[in-house]
């Protein structure tokens, strides 16, 4: 028996070009994704940085909240009046210089 080689027939060229085509038309719609892909990555970080934001201004919308309702008690009004440095009529004012805390004196 012979043995038949094979030879390899090259595509014709209309076929050479419609590949060359399509891959042309494949990497021109990728090349049109990069922008929008990258427009959504930027957006959803910034998505991001505002939640961390908004959360951060709701504790700090609780805590004055909470310090609201505290100015209401006669507490507050004496503690605010004692660092502002006033005295009830009758009591002695000593002015004590020096660490405004001493150490190891319990943190409020």
């Amino acid at each position: 028996m012979a043995r038949r080689t094979r030879t390899r027939r090259r595509p014709p060229r209309r076929t050479i070009a419609l590949r060359w085509l399509g891959l042309a038309v494949v990497a021109a719609i990728a090349v049109a994704y990069v922008q929008p892909l990258r427009s959504y990555q930027h957006a959803r970080s910034g998505v991001a940085k505002r939640k961390a934001e908004v959360a951060a201004l709701e504790r700090a919308n609780d805590a004055l909240t909470r310090r609201l309702a505290r100015t209401d008690t006669e507490e507050f009004v004496l503690e605010e009046a004692r660092r502002l440095g006033l005295v009830r009529p009758g009591e002695r004012l000593f002015i004590v210089k020096g660490d405004e805390k001493p150490k190891g004196a319990p943190i409020r």
